[in-house]
């Protein structure tokens, strides 16, 4: 802002601009200490409220910071000269106790206490601007990153995502916003505000403006085309920083210091405590796209805000829209400069990349589903408490264990530490404190029983699967955190490895991967028998005309698609194999998802033969010497060889494990008999024909449905492959005839990737199951001349993925590689040679 102080004479004072969620991702030291040095001026200035304690807090690291180790008599002249907080005589003694726990700390760290400590607090970043609503109640306006916020006093009542607004606009005082009217709910389709002058309106309207920019815009739009006498509306463009130039690991300083189009080299400053390196004033420069962004500026002065990708629902395809993300040209190389060739570093920023993953899929839970039966008073208070209780705790002690990561990255990539012995390039003392593990089964279990006893419970955990941000079945959620204790297992041996025994982090990482792998060994069975839980819940839902699925002691053993030969003919069918049952499914009512039973058999006294080449004819044996009674033929094509093998083996070994055991009792509320006659079939010519790519279902990114489409299976022993495969992480992607690369946050879990624009996001743009792709190295034919690059192909699907760095690259070929080609996998034909 400016100070006139005389008609020639001006003071300007730099101030921070964009106050990012999180300021400890910023990469750079300098960048983090311009941000310090404005939340020292807001804590003076009282434009960021909090208790006596937390402020005296703040106060200490930045005197670390300033002056060093603590010295009584040295802090007292200094804290007698200098101020930090309004009323500081009142809180010296509380600064000073606090200044004596902080002694080796580097300025460094001290401000990325400062700035870790100011991101949790309710007003950080937050500037008022006084309005009052439509019954003229005052308010105070405001925006962030998020969104634009409303405040009653200082009390938050209304948050307005980005996401949810469509236009924003001003009319002489009044500010206003329209929603887009499938989130809007309770609200009108624009609401209005009154602020205090047209002037004060439209500056706040820039900043909005500004703010959705920086926050949202990933790329550069179009210039628009000047009229060549007369224009209307606003000339106000915003046209510097942007988060796209972020790297994967944060925002870059440089980026975030240098929004200002004032050439800093006009004014001179006052001298720094510390020395500072030299400052660039350079613009950044867009992206060469040419794409238009999804914000756009009207003539009537008002802002277009479509939510992320234009609304896109997740794709069920191989195709994704190129809305998803920034572009690059194919000659323009990534900014991102990775670190020496130091696997820890990576291995480190594996575990950051997954955790932020599994901090939003526990969201999913904690907030979107807890929300969704709160607003509908859907769930019984016992259930509720069950459920919550055992959540909670798992996410409360996560949310500090991720920033716990994200600290130890910064300080590790800080430039400060270029010349460091190490003692921040650890991460075995944290994880060993990240043990944490609460029994899901009985949640898992309870929940179910709870969807069957009370109908608007069904009906809500219904409607919920549907949503964007639930992109997988809801009680795959559950299964998470066991399933994480079992990535860190991984990802600590990898660093055990890695690590020399005189390592200052090497202990630390053995203790750590013994105390989890004692834990994971001990669970093991225990996650098994939830997997199989889950899966037929799953497979309970999905099917029709088939009750009591969850038998105890039924295990799932292989789904898949085969071909049933009927008096029409080979018909595709979706078998599903269990420890006693196996049964076989067509697709269901046209335009659902559901799969409806056509027949059941139990596996006990059955007989598996051949009766032709690729077919197998499944038969119940009869009286004692008596010849067996022909139940069910197995037509061509059992696709490849190995798939065969695949299910005559499962098929004989479940049919042995039958022999001694019982009947179990699976009803079929679509017939009497076990066996649907052939009579009775009919099938539903466009399910079989159907292709993946032209379904616009939601969730029919599940592995029944990608088997059904793919006409390929997946077993148990695949599903346990997958747990121990899932990776997260920036990437590049480019079409097969398409020169641009697009960065994305991509998820791999459940056999399928998942875009997303950036790791904040909710909710994927779009999907791709990988069953049936295969993963190579790309070859001179496809003329893609970069390195760490990798190809995925299914038929003539083709898309390249580019990663950071060698081991990110083996990584993601690893975890692809394993999660496709596991022993319960087949391979395609073209593998067979």
């Amino acid at each position: 802002m400016f100070l006139f102080i005389g008609p020639k004479n001006a003071l300007l004072r730099l101030a921070v601009k964009f106050f990012p969620p999180d300021p400890g991702q910023l990469q750079e030291e300098y960048t983090r200490y311009l941000f310090a040095l404005q939340l020292k001026r807001d804590l003076l200035e009282e434009r960021l409220p909090c208790t006596d304690t937390t402020a005296a807090l703040l106060a200490s690291h930045l005197l670390q910071a300033e002056i060093g180790d603590y010295d009584e008599t040295l802090d007292r002249e200094h804290l007698k000269a200098n101020e930090y907080l309004p009323s500081q005589e009142h809180s010296l003694e509380k600064i000073l106790e606090f200044h004596r726990k902080h002694t080796g700390q580097t300025p460094a760290e001290s401000d990325f206490q400062v700035l870790e400590i100011a991101r949790k607090l309710e007003m950080y970043g937050i500037r008022f601007h006084t309005a009052s609503d439509r019954e003229g109640a005052r308010i105070n306006l405001a925006v962030s990153h998020m969104g634009v916020l409303v405040f009653q006093g200082t009390t938050k009542i209304n948050t307005f995502n980005w996401s949810r607004v469509r236009k924003l606009s001003f009319k002489r005082k009044r500010f206003l916003i329209k929603l887009h009217p499938e989130v809007r709910g309770p609200y009108q389709d624009t609401l209005e505000f009154l602020l205090g002058s047209r002037d004060e309106c439209k500056n706040f309207w820039k900043i909005c403006v500004e703010y959705h920019t920086f926050f949202r815009l990933f790329d550069q739009p179009k210039a628009r085309a000047k009229a060549v006498l007369f224009s209307r509306g606003s000339s106000f463009r915003y046209r510097y920083g942007s988060t796209t130039h972020a790297g994967s690991g944060g925002f870059r300083g440089k980026n975030w210091c240098l929004a200002s189009a004032v050439d800093l080299s006009h004014f001179s400053l006052h001298p720094l405590p510390r020395s500072i390196p030299g400052l660039s004033t350079e613009s950044p420069q867009p992206s060469p796209s040419t794409r238009k962004s999804p914000l756009s500026l009207s003539p009537a002065s008002q802002v277009t805000l479509d939510p992320a990708g234009q609304g896109l629902s997740p794709l069920l395809s191989p195709v994704l829209s190129d809305a998803g993300g920034a572009r690059m040209d194919s000659e323009e190389e990534p900014k991102h400069k990775s670190m020496a060739a130091d696997e820890a570093y990576f291995i480190v920023k594996e575990i950051l990349a997954t955790e932020r993953t599994y901090l939003k899929d526990l969201e999913v839970l904690t907030v979107w589903f807890r929300s969704a039966v709160v607003k509908e008073d859907a769930m019984p208070a016992d259930l509720m408490t069950l459920l919550f209780s055992n959540i909670d705790p798992i996410y409360e002690f996560h949310r500090g264990f991720l920033r716990a990561v994200e600290q130890r990255l910064a300080l590790w990539e800080g430039s400060s530490n270029t010349h460091a012995t190490g003692d921040h390039q650890r991460i075995g003392d944290i994880l060993l404190r990240n043990i944490y593990f609460q029994r899901h089964d009985e949640v898992l279990t309870e929940l179910e029983k709870a969807t069957r006893r009370f109908k608007k419970l069904e009906t809500v955990y219904k409607e919920f699967e549907l949503q964007k941000v639930c992109y997988l079945p809801l009680n795959a959620f559950l299964l998470k955190p066991i399933q994480r204790l079992v990535h860190y297992r991984l990802l600590l041996g990898r660093l055990c490895g890695h690590y020399a025994p005189a390592h200052p982090d090497s202990a630390d990482c053995r203790d750590a991967l013994q105390a989890i792998t004692e834990v994971t060994s001990t669970l093991q069975h225990s996650l098994a028998r939830l997997e199989t839980l889950q899966k037929l819940t799953e497979l309970q839902r999905d099917l029709v005309g088939v009750e009591n699925l969850l038998a105890p002691g039924r295990e799932f053993i292989r789904e898949g698609c085969l071909h049933k030969l009927t008096r029409k003919g080979l018909q595709q069918r979706m078998f599903f194999l269990f420890s006693d049952v196996l049964l076989y499914t067509s697709k269901g009512v046209t335009g659902t998802s559901r799969f409806r039973i056509r027949g059941l058999l139990p596996l006990r006294g059955m007989l598996v033969s051949a009766w032709a080449p690729h077919s197998e004819k499944l038969a119940q044996q009869g009286a004692p010497g008596g010849p067996a009674e022909p139940a069910l033929n197995l037509g061509p094509p059992l696709s490849t060889r190995l798939e065969k093998e695949k299910w005559i083996r499962d098929l004989d070994t479940a049919i042995d494990a039958a022999k001694g055991g019982s009947d179990q009792s699976l009803g079929d509320s679509s017939t009497g008999s076990s066996e649907v006659s052939l009579e009775q079939e009919s099938e539903d010519a466009r399910g079989s024909r159907g292709s993946l790519e032209g379904q616009g279902q939601r969730r029919a990114n599940t592995t029944v449905h990608v088997c059904w489409y793919r006409n390929t299976s997946v077993s148990r022993a695949d599903r346990s492959a997958a747990v121990e495969n899932q990776l997260s992480g920036y990437l590049l992607r480019k079409f097969k005839n398409s020169n641009g690369w697009q960065k994305l946050w991509v998820v791999f879990t459940n056999f399928c990737l998942f875009f997303y624009k950036t790791h904040q996001d909710d909710h994927p743009l779009a999907s791709l199951p990988l069953l049936g792709y295969s993963v190579s190295v790309p070859q001179e034919a496809d003329g893609v001349h970069k390195e760490h690059v990798f190809k995925l192909q299914f038929k003539s699907h083709v898309y390249f993925f580019r990663a950071e760095s060698k081991y990110t690259f083996g990584r993601w070929m690893e975890v692809i590689e394993r999660a496709g080609s596991s022993p319960g996998r087949a391979r395609r034909p073209e593998e067979e040679a």
